[in-house]
């Protein structure tokens, strides 16, 4: 599979559900996204709070209202089909879990990308380094922290962080090579002691799965585009819809396009 088609194979595959869960190291080379998904009338405020918190919302794209497709991501790209699983969200309560929007798509949502780590992991990859979800076969743990993201107009909340162990040479070059990247997390917000972001348990992850720590580790910690479900559930807003934490929408676009040199 050549890498200008990964991506559009990777997304038919979801599509078709063929393919079901994480796409951390999948369809390599390309970016992956998060996705928020709000009415026209909380839009603005929703672009607002991305550039107020790049680092753990970088906006890539945004569709126009009621359009599902993001054409500058993917030419037969369609939001509604092509993330394994979804989350659609009502007065910020979950209330389902599903494989695509086609029974929940309506006329006036607004389609947000936003820059994903999976990303950057490739680069660190090609550094030599070890991701040790991908080592481990399992999806990146990601935790809610107490560190405070800028208000947006009726939205605020607390930053969603995801984690990647390294031994402490290795977290020295981890943290420099992310941060060529600002469009997909930039550098780390935090490393070491989780206990100084109000992560109680580090076994314990809030979404994601648990990965081995070793004692002679340091956590890394990146701001994380599940933040916008951790705002969703603060502001409470009477409709929205995400991805699946670690199901993200794969583009065409290249990670070599987003380093800065």
């Amino acid at each position: 599979m050549s890498i200008h088609n990964a991506a559009q194979q990777l997304r038919q595959a979801i599509r078709s559900g063929q393919h079901k869960g994480n796409t951390s190291g999948l369809a390599g080379g390309h970016v992956q996204c998060n996705l928020m998904i709000l009415p026209e009338d909380w839009a603005m405020e929703f672009m607002g709070f991305c550039h107020q918190n790049p680092k753990p919302c970088p906006l890539i794209a945004m569709s126009e209202p009621g359009s599902p497709l993001l054409p500058a991501l993917g030419s037969d790209l369609d939001v509604r089909t092509d993330v394994p699983s979804y989350r659609v969200f009502e007065n910020g309560e979950q209330v389902a879990a599903v494989d695509n929007l086609m029974d929940h798509w309506r006329d006036d949502l607004v389609v947000f990308a936003i820059g994903c780590s999976f990303s950057f992991e490739e680069a660190l990859l090609a550094a030599g380094l070890e991701i040790r979800n991908i080592a481990e076969g399992k999806n990146v743990p990601m935790y809610q922290t107490d560190i405070a993201c800028a208000g947006s107009g009726r939205l605020h909340g607390n930053m969603v962080v995801s984690m990647r162990p390294f031994a402490a040479a290795d977290a020295i070059r981890a943290i420099q090579i992310s941060s060529r990247f600002p469009s997909v997390h930039g550098a780390p917000v935090h490393l070491g002691n989780p206990q100084l972001i109000g992560i109680d348990d580090i076994a314990l992850p809030d979404y994601g799965d648990a990965v081995t720590v070793g004692q002679d580790e340091l956590p890394l910690f990146w701001g994380c585009g599940v933040t916008p479900q951790s705002i969703v559930q603060s502001s409470r807003p009477p409709f929205c819809i995400s991805h699946g934490p670690g199901d993200m929408l794969v583009t065409d676009l290249l990670n070599s396009q987003l380093a800065v040199l």
